[in-house]
Order: structure tokens, then C-alpha cells, then sequence
């Protein structure tokens, strides 16, 4: 029997249901849903999901529910492991879901409980569905990608990326009729086809009978779990059957039509699905972004431009028009200058495209063709921007508030609503003034949310200040950050007493000194003074048990930074002072015999942290903490023990001196006694090079000093030509990555010196005759070839009125009338030479 024979939807017990076989996520599918649910006007709705989100369906109509949404299934007492069955409003299950409920239809799910799936991908070390994708799930666990929606029309749930072994039968179809992009064939078989009263099961006849093909030829096409998926949907499909008479209609993916189809006994399926492992999980509804439908995005039943779908089954009339016109409005924004003869030509460069290539109507292609010629005049960047905002898109939805959640969730919920910080799919930067009450509140919630594993928004450097009242976020709400709240409310039912919680298990589980000083850092701009003891007690049992010096230098800054943004926001930081101040004392001990007897590569290490404790300690300041007196003078003192003190390595010696002389704590005069021991004759070059890169050496300004400082120059400039030739080799990669690191401008400056020679050097300020990028006599032919230009330039004659510039530097006789009339290019000559 054809599907044209077939009983239809409603009727007695004997009628067979209606079989709709759609491509999850086309808008083509969701249409002709729409238009054979209307005619059918089945008694109940079976949907191709989980049966455990039975309950969650009545939600599906509530006021604050808006697609794309999700169901989100997790294990109850592991909710890192989990699945989505992501809906938009063009996916044909939504369409059929609304339209139950619109008509007071039943509506059930009928895949293989996710209770199944959930366990079978435990069991077996495989993604939720048969081929689900996995997205951003914890590694070793089991949340994966959404398990519904094919790549090809019917694939079914669980539509991931389809191996080799497996086929796509969107792809086999398009290649049977002759097309070589899946996509374009769909579009013109199925979302540019028009859907009327009479033709409304057409469609899926059509496609049941492909499939039919397929499956006899493929068999399950490398989809084994599909077998059991089926069997279930059988049982389901038979309970509905002898429950309602037969009025049943039944939305899954086009694959699966000829496995619904198949005569099977009961026994028999249920011997398929004996056995399967199973555990507890919990469903609810959560946000989806049309940005997560995209196959761009790594779901594997994505589509490739979920914006444009989107369009097309919202438009009522006039797709291309209207998306033209969108484009154009985008572009405006941007401030591009498009007009509406641009969006008339548009069009009709659209439709002359689709004619040419054998179209029934202009799809994606070809308004993307039109766009690039008549609006972005052939440019990429533009285009990129449509594809992007558009083509794809940002749509966040909305699940009402009454939607099943973690009492973690809801509390978040609270405080974006009081906080007015509305979750987002696209980034945006957030500037937070702290010292007002509401930014303080959005940044405390921001960090807590980090510390608990959730990065809704990620810190960024500030533009309009470097204040510490001042915090800057990027922020972008993605749908897996869903699962991560699912996950964190193992350790409290509130933001606040779960951050606190999972701050103190991280504290007491940190392996090293390091890592508890970060975790300080920041428990306290996310204000967690619960949280605070303990990690203070932690991190002082570990400064006083380690030795290290390399790894106490690593912890003072993280503990400096939190002092300073404790202040702000008027936290009680004494404790954390006094840590401070002990790690620094035990530093000051023991940096000066760490320092000694090191190579290369570990006195390079030992130098940035030098520089990472003289920053800290300026930070810091005289008396962090009271009884222990004055850090930074004692910091000099050690400075100049490292300095003077032969047994340190060269770079560590130039480091602690330059570091003396920014402080004022030595004068130039001392500086360059010490500069010209170090690069004396009986200093091998090696060591001589490493004492030349921790003084001036890029980061630190040296470029500009020995700029602005002649006598330095000069002895660095007499110790690198008094270089031995057999050593020069050795010092020459230390030299080139000192000088390299300095900008273009200051390299420059310091070859004019270098070339001119220290005869000619000018005085250390950089003023007199001396001056960089000047000689000391005006060179005539050059003056001569520009000065035709500069007459030009300011409206005088020709090249043929120009004079000599060296006789009118000169002061020779009357000047003619182009002289009278530029009395000052005489000057601007001279001021060129």
C-alpha cells in the first residue's frame, strides 16, 4: 500500500496513524505539520523526545515561554551528565507541540526515556543518542549534544556528526537528484514548495517512500541504536492506538518512518530493549540560542543558517523582499550607506540568479550573492557581518519562570532580575562603577558565578580607566551554562552560600601555595566573608610550611592585588595583610642565597620574580601590617646585596641595579661606576651580555634611558665594540633579544647615535647640535629636490621658480617675486636640512 492508499490521522481502531516524517529544525517540515494537523485533526500527538518531559509539556504555552528552548535532561545526582533536545519555532516538534495544545490535543513523547540514554552513554563511553554530539561537556562525563534533529531529513534524534560508516540520507537524496549541496536540494524541494489544503500529505508520502528506499537498501544506515529507538516507539505507538482508537499522529524524523512502520511483535521489542541500564535523571526547560542550532557550532543535527530559516517560516508574504529589507537596515546601523533602490536591486539580481540556476525561487545563495554585489560593493567584512548577525543570529529564549530548576537556579534568576542583568546570546561589555551600589552587586554576582564554574562573563581590560573603583566584563550567555548551574548546586541552594562552599573545598584542596593565593584573590571581590578563615588559615599554614622562594615570589603578587581591591569595596583585609607582610619578610631572607649558583634559563625565571615582589612591594607599601616596619627600604637593602654580590648571575645583578636607580636609591653617577665594573675587560662577554639585558632590557624603559643617558650609552657602546670576535657570536642572540623587544622609534634613535659615533653624540638631555635624525650642516642637493614640492604645496609657482636652497640659506641678493610672495621657505628649507 502507497502512501497514498494509506488511512489517514483520525477514524476507527483500525486506522493507521499518520506518520510525519520531517527534517528537524526546516521550517519546510514545521509548515506542512501546521497544514496536515489541520486536516487530519488526530486525537492524540505523539512527538519524536524523552517521555519523562511529559509533565514539562503544558509549560510549552505559557506566557514567558519564547523558542529556542531546550529540554535539558541530567542525571539527579551527577548533573554534569546530560543531554539537550534543543526546540526552535520553526522546529516541526514545536509545531506540533503548540498545535496539541492550542487544540486541546494530547501530546506525548515517544524516543527511548533519556533515563536509557543517559546511562547507555556511561555504559558504553559514548554520546547521549546514537550520534549525539557532545558540547562542552566536563570530560569522562556524559553530557552531550542535543539528541534531536538529523543533519539529513529524518536522521532522527540524536543527529550528530555522522561517521563514515553511517550514511546521510539528505545527501544520498540530493546526489540521486543530481545536486551536490544537500542544502540547496531541500531548499527546493521542500522550503520553497508551497503548501495548500489539498496537498498537505504530499510531502510526506513523498519522503516516507525515499526513506522506504533507503532502508531497504542501507538497512539502519550505521544507526544501530536507531533499532532500539524504534522498538520503544513502537510500544508507545501501539499503547496509543488501543487508547484512542486510532487517531493518532506521530511527528519523528523522516528516518524513522519506515522503522514505525515495520511489523513487529510486541515481544519482539521488547526483547530489544531488555536489559538497557538506566538511571534517575531530572528535566526542566532552559534557554536556547539559534547561534547553538548552527552546525557551526558543533551540533551535529544543526542547520547552517538558523536565521534564515527562521525567516522564512515567519514571513507571511515575500521572503526575499523582506530579508533584503532586513539586511539593509543592519547595514545602515553599521553605517554603511544603503539605500532602498539598493534592496530593489537586490531583489532583482536574486531573482535573475535563481533563474539562471534552475530555481524555483531565490534561496540563501542567491540573496547572499546580491548582497555581496549591490550592498557590500564586493566587500567580505560586510558580508561576514550579515552572515553573522543574521544569516545565524543571536536569538536567546525564554522558559517562564515556573519552569522545573535547581533552588540554585532560581536564586539566580532573582538576582538577575534585581540586579537587572538580563542574560544575553550575543557578547557585549559591561562597565562597572563599584562604587555604586547596583554595578558592586552585578560584579560580586559576576565573580561568584566564576568561582562556581559558571563564566557568564569574563574580565576585561578597562579602556576608559585603570582605577581599582572600576571593573570591565565581557558577557555572553551560552545554554550550556544551564548544566554548569545544574552542576553547582551541589554546594548550596543560593549564589552566595555555594560560592562560599566551593571556595573553602578549593582551598583545602589546593596542592600549592600558589593556587590558594589566587583563590584568595578572588574570594574577595566576589564578597565572600564566610569564606575568607578558612582560606586565610589555609594559605598561612602553607606560607609557613613552604620554603620555596620562587613559589612564595609567585604568591605575593595575587595576595598584594587582593589588598588593593579589598579597599574599594570596603572589605576587612587584615588578615590578609598580615600574610602578606610574613611572605614578604621570608622573601627578603631567602631571595639573596636563591639567587646565587643558577643558569641561564633559572636566572631568567629568578628575575622575573624579582620584578614580580619590587612591584609588590610598592603596592604594598611602608607598613602593610603593623611590627613589620618599613618593606620598602629594607627591599633596597636586598636589592643591593643582589647587585654587588659576584656569585649572581649577570641578568639578576642588571635587574636589581636598574630597579635601584628607577627607585632613586642609588645616583646615576653610582649607576654608572657599577655599569662600568660589570662590563669591564675582565668580564667574560657571556655574563656581560645577561648583566646588559636585566638593566636595559625590553619591558623596563632601558630603551629611553640609554636614550636620554650619553654616558650609559657610551659604555655600552665601547663594551660592544671591545667584544672579541670569537666571543661576539656567543652575546649576539642575548644583544638582538635585548634590543628587539624596544619600539621601532627608540631603536631607531639609539642606530643614529650608534652611527654618528661618540664624538658626535649630543648632551644627555638630547638637545644641541647633536640632535637625532639631524646633521650639523644643511645638505644642499636634498634641500634643493624638495623645495619645488614645498612652492606647490603652498600655492606658489612651478618647479622652474625655484632657486638654489644653499644661496638663499646663504642670504644671497633680492629674492624674485615667488620669494617676496613665500617669504618663509627659507626657514622651512632650512628646518628640512
Amino acid at each position: 500500500m502507497t502512501g497514498e492508499d494509506r488511512p489517514r490521522g483520525g477514524g476507527g481502531a483500525g486506522a493507521e496513524p499518520l506518520l510525519l516524517g520531517v527534517r528537524h529544525h526546516g521550517p519546510g517540515s514545521a509548515r506542512a505539520v501546521r497544514a496536515a494537523l489541520d486536516a487530519a485533526r488526530p486525537r492524540v500527538v505523539l512527538i519524536e523526545g524523552p517521555p519523562e518531559a511529559d509533565a514539562l509539556v503544558p509549560l510549552a504555552a505559557a506566557e514567558g515561554m519564547r523558542p529556542p528552548v531546550a529540554l535539558l535532561a541530567h542525571a539527579a545526582d551527577e548533573p554534569g551528565r546530560s543531554a539537550f533536545w534543543p526546540l526552535a519555532g520553526f522546529s516541526p516538534e514545536w509545531v506540533a507541540l503548540r498545535w496539541a495544545l492550542e487544540h486541546g490535543v494530547p501530546a506525548r513523547f515517544i524516543d527511548l526515556p533519556a533515563a536509557h540514554t543517559l546511562a547507555w552513554d556511561t555504559a558504553e563511553g559514548d554520546a547521549p543518542g546514537d550520534d549525539a554530539p557532545k558540547e562542552d561537556a566536563p570530560e569522562g562525563d556524559a553530557a552531550g549534544g542535543p539528541p534531536a534533529g538529523p543533519r539529513g531529513p529524518g536522521t532522527g534524534a540524536g543527529g550528530g556528526p555522522v561517521p563514515d560508516a553511517r550514511i546521510d540520507p539528505l545527501a544520498v537524496l540530493a546526489g540521486t537528484a543530481g545536486y551536490d549541496d544537500p542544502e540547496r536540494w531541500w531548499e527546493d524541494v521542500v522550503e520553497h514548495r508551497g503548501a495548500g489544503a489539498g496537498d498537505a500529505l504530499a510531502p510526506f508520502a513523498a519522503l516516507e517512500e525515499a526513506m522506504g528506499a533507503l532502508r531497504e537498501t542501507y538497512g539502519d544506515g550505521g544507526h544501530e541504536r536507531d533499532l532500539v529507538r524504534e522498538a520503544y516507539m513502537r510500544l508507545q505507538l501501539r499503547a496509543a492506538r488501543r487508547e484512542y482508537a486510532g487517531g493518532v499522529a506521530v511527528v519523528c524524523g523522516a528516518w524513522h518512518v519506515p522503522g514505525l512502520r515495520r511489523a513487529t511483535t510486541v515481544a519482539a521489542d521488547r526483547a530489544l530493549l531488555k536489559g538497557l541500564p538506566k538511571l534517575k535523571v531530572d528535566l526542566t526547560w532552559v534557554p536556547w540560542t539559534h547561534r547553538r542550532l548552527s552546525r557551526a557550532s558543533g551540533y551535529g543535527a544543526g542547520i547552517d543558517a538558523p536565521g534564515w530559516y527562521g525567516h522564512l517560516f515567519g514571513a507571511p508574504d515575500r521572503p526575499v523582499e523582506r530579508w533584503l529589507t532586513k539586511v539593509a537596515g543592519l547595514l545602515r546601523d553599521e553605517g554603511r550607506m544603503v539605500s532602498s533602490a539598493h534592496v530593489i536591486e537586490a531583489v532583482r539580481l536574486a531573482e535573475a540568479l535563481a533563474a539562471l540556476r534552475g530555481r524555483p525561487l531565490p534561496g540563501l545563495g542567491e540573496t547572499t550573492d546580491a548582497v555581496r554585489a549591490v550592498m557590500c560593493e564586493g566587500a567580505e567584512v560586510p558580508l561576514a557581518l550579515v552572515r553573522d548577525r543574521l544569516v545565524v543570529g543571536d536569538v536567546l529564549g525564554e522558559v517562564p519562570p515556573e519552569a522545573p530548576a535547581v533552588p540554585l537556579q532560581r536564586d539566580l534568576h532573582r538576582l538577575q532580575r534585581r540586579l537587572r542583568l538580563r542574560p544575553e546570546a550575543g557578547e557585549r561589555e559591561l562597565e562597572l562603577d563599584l562604587r555604586k551600589e547596583t554595578d558592586a552587586g552585578r560584579g560580586r554576582l559576576l565573580h561568584r558565578l566564576r568561582l562556581l564554574g559558571v563564566p557568564w562573563g569574563e574580565p576585561a581590560a578597562s579602556r576608559g580607566s585603570t582605577g581599582t573603583f572600576r571593573e570591565t566584563w565581557r558577557l555572553r550567555w551560552e545554554p550550556e551554562l544551564s548544566v554548569r548551574v545544574a552542576e553547582a548546586g551541589v554546594w548550596g541552594t543560593t549564589v552566595l552560600t555555594a560560592a562560599t562552599a566551593k571556595a573553602e573545598a578549593d582551598a583545602i584542596a589546593a596542592h600549592d601555595l600558589a593556587e590558594v593565593t589566587a583563590l584568595a584573590e578572588r574570594c574577595l571581590p566576589a564578597g565572600l566573608p564566610r569564606a575568607l578563615p578558612t582560606v586565610m588559615r589555609i594559605l598561612a599554614e602553607r606560607a609557613a610550611l613552604d620554603a620555596d622562594v620562587g613559589r612564595l615570589a609567585r604568591a605575593l603578587p595575587a595576595l598584594v592585588r587582593a589588598l588593593r581591591y579589598g579597599d574599594v569595596r570596603g572589605t576587612d583585609t587584615g588578615a590578609l595583610a598580615e600574610v602578606a607582610a610574613g611572605l614578604t619578610e621570608r622573601i627578603f631572607v631567602g631571595l639573596p642565597p636563591a639567587c646565587t649558583a643558577l643558569d641561564a634559563e633559572a636566572a631568567e625565571e629568578m628575575r622575573r620574580h624579582v620584578d614580580a615582589v619590587h612591584g609588590a612591594v610598592g603596592l604594598l607599601g611602608d607598613d602593610p601590617a603593623p611590627g613589620h616596619g618599613a618593606l620598602r627600604g629594607r627591599w633596597q637593602k636586598v636589592l643591593r646585596a643582589l647587585s654587588a654580590r659576584d656569585s649572581v648571575p649577570g641578568a639578576i645583578r642588571g635587574r636589581a641595579l636598574r630597579l635601584l636607580l628607577d627607585d632613586g636609591a642609588v645616583a646615576p653617577e653610582e649607576a654608572e661606576r657599577s655599569m662600568g665594573l660589570a662590563l669591564s675587560r675582565g668580564t667574560p662577554p657571556a655574563d656581560a651580555a645577561a648583566w646588559i639585558e636585566g638593566f636595559v632590557g625590553g619591558g623596563t624603559g632601558g630603551g629611553m634611558l640609554l636614550v636620554h643617558d650619553e654616558r650609559l650609552l657610551r659604555l655600552v657602546d665601547t663594551w660592544l665594540t671591545g667584544v672579541p670576535a670569537e666571543a661576539f657570536t656567543e652575546v649576539l642572540p642575548l644583544l638582538r633579544r635585548t634590543f628587539s623587544a624596544y619600539e621601532p622609534g627608540v631603536r631607531r634613535t639609539l642606530g643614529e647615535l650608534a652611527r654618528r659615533g661618540p664624538g658626535r653624540w649630543g648632551s644627555a638631555a638630547g638637545t644641541g647640535p647633536g640632535l637625532p635624525g639631524f646633521a650639523a650642516e644643511l645638505d644642499a642637493e636634498r634641500a634643493d629636490a624638495v623645495l619645488p614640492v614645498v612652492r606647490l604645496l603652498l600655492g606658489g609657482g612651478g618647479p622652474g621658480r625655484s632657486g638654489g636652497a644653499v644661496g638663499r640659506a646663504g642670504g644671497r641678493g633680492a629674492p624674485d617675486d615667488g620669494d617676496r610672495q613665500h617669504s618663509g621657505d627659507d626657514d622651512l628649507v632650512g628646518a628640512d636640512g
